[in-house]
């Protein structure tokens, strides 16, 4: 019988090269509760499915400042963040201790909203009323934390004001369901999923930026844009919020081959309507969104797909 195995065994060994097996490739997301991980996924399976040689998995992690050390150290090949922190990881921000990270992107996937999550009931309209109550910021490390401090910082407040809890989405959702906390913000594209499941079960309401506070923040973080949270996205929340929104990036180390980041550029815009299909944040992944909007130079191989389909890439987006 051991025979047997050692033999079965061998011919596994024989049947599989290692030339033949699939190179696998590391998406780096962010939590279940947003975004990135379902476009992550989306994306992942794309690129088992259709480049040659390569596996790619979706990744659950810490989101934006912990993927951009995760691609810099190249234990993930790709990575999806907030431009504000791509831009800090490429030119060594205060946010990376003057570190310049090993990183380029290939494409800007879709903008997100700042959205700053109450009970309807708080009482809280304003960030002002953020003042003394207990607020989560989003979890350690994330482009979220970096958002909501960037934001508060630009209007003359910051965390010391308020009760500081550093929850991913979910666990903000459950904190605000249960009433252990007064806030929550989230930095994702809308709607994000455990948005709408808090919005089941408990009245919510959305706090809305005046044009003031969202000109401060422009001043200070250069790739916020105004952004306009359609009425209805959430139940209940019947009036658009106006707030700030900041492109997310798929980024990936300066050390991937051409040849790859070309695929998955090409892949990632010729099968768009797939990820369409897992979350519509994607309704905004196209060439132009890319091209208008994202923070650092673009990979050549990125490059090179562009200028294949007659896009003009900026100087800017060129090392």
């Amino acid at each position: 019988m051991r025979k047997l195995f050692l033999a079965l065994g061998a011919s596994a060994l024989i049947g599989v090269s290692p030339a033949q097996a699939d190179t696998n490739l590391s998406i780096a997301t962010g939590g279940t509760g947003g975004t990135y991980y379902p476009l992550g996924g989306g994306l992942a399976e794309l690129i088992s499915n259709h480049i040659e040689g390569y596996s790619a998995v979706a990744e659950v992690t810490g989101a934006s400042v912990e993927n951009m050390g995760l691609v810099h150290r190249q234990d993930s090949d790709l990575a999806i963040a907030l431009a504000d922190t791509v831009h800090q990881a490429y030119n060594g921000g205060e946010r990376f201790n003057g570190n310049k990270l090993d990183v380029l992107a290939i494409a800007s996937l879709y903008p997100n909203a700042v959205q700053i999550v109450t009970l309807a009931d708080s009482g809280i309209t304003s960030l002002a009323d953020l003042a003394g109550k207990t607020v989560s910021v989003g979890a350690p490390g994330s482009g979220t934390e970096v958002n909501a401090r960037s934001l508060l910082e630009a209007n003359g407040l910051s965390f010391d004001d308020f009760e500081v809890r550093n929850l991913n989405f979910n666990e903000s959702a459950d904190a605000l369901r249960d009433g252990d906390i007064d806030a929550g913000f989230w930095s994702v594209g809308p709607p994000t999923s455990s948005i709408v499941s808090l919005a089941t079960t408990r009245d919510i309401s959305l706090i809305s930026l005046s044009e003031e506070e969202i000109a401060n923040a422009r001043a200070d973080v250069p790739v916020f844009a105004p952004y306009e949270l359609r009425a209805g996205a959430y139940e209940g929340v019947d009036t658009a919020i106006s707030t700030i929104g900041i492109p997310n990036v798929l980024t990936v180390n300066n050390a991937m081959s051409d040849e790859l980041a070309y695929q998955i550029t090409k892949l990632l815009f010729e099968k768009v309507e797939d990820l369409r299909a897992i979350h519509p944040a994607a309704d905004d992944t196209t060439v132009e969104f890319s091209l208008e909007s994202t923070p650092i130079p673009l990979h050549p191989g990125a490059i090179r797909y562009y200028e294949e389909v007659g896009a003009t890439v900026p100087d800017k987006l060129r090392e």
